[in-house]
């Protein structure tokens, strides 16, 4: 797993091991970013389920003014930590051991994009999806990280789905205020 472009372009980021983890593929992180690509410069950016923190790091290294990571694994927040010093992007990030979801029910700020990737399987990420959805911004983005056909609604909030995208096993969803379905 590696930074794609930007400048931490080409760093190698650790990752934690075992069967719940699942990093997200170079080729569905690349469709990420350039989905979002004239988004992210100076944006605020919150990962949830930060896992490694390659998403919100793959923002910073692309120009995003700060990101936040949310995990409750201590073991993932010490890994985003060590892969943010790694790839010298510390200084424009907060990393918290926290629920996702209490964390961004909890607080008062808003994020330009939020990049959702919950554990697959579980029935989080329609939680997620509107817990967050308070915490974006008028112009905001929401790009959900699912498994293909998982059922996700048309409307959170004032957000609509805009688009999905496939990428063999794995969906892309985005949401945009007042953006018509696609």
């Amino acid at each position: 797993m590696r930074v794609i472009t930007g400048s931490a372009r080409g760093r190698r980021l650790k990752t934690l091991e075992g069967r719940d983890v699942r990093p997200t593929a170079d080729r569905v992180k690349e469709a990420i970013f350039s989905i979002i690509q004239f988004e992210i410069e100076g944006s605020r950016v919150l990962d949830m389920f930060a896992g490694s923190g390659q998403l919100g790091i793959e923002a910073l290294s692309r120009g995003a003014a700060e990101a936040v990571f949310v995990d409750a694994d201590p073991r993932a927040v010490a890994l985003v930590r060590e892969n943010l010093e790694h790839t010298g992007l510390s200084d424009r990030a907060q990393v918290f051991q926290a629920d996702s979801l209490m964390f961004v029910r909890n607080r008062h700020e808003r994020f330009d994009i939020a990049l959702l990737d919950p554990p697959y399987g579980r029935g989080i990420l329609q939680q997620a999806l509107e817990a967050a959805a308070p915490c974006v911004s008028e112009n905001g983005t929401i790009v959900c990280e699912l498994p293909e056909k998982e059922e996700m609604p048309e409307h959170v909030g004032e957000f609509s789905l805009y688009r999905r995208y496939r990428y063999g096993k794995t969906e892309l969803a985005v949401y945009r205020k007042g953006g018509a379905p696609a």
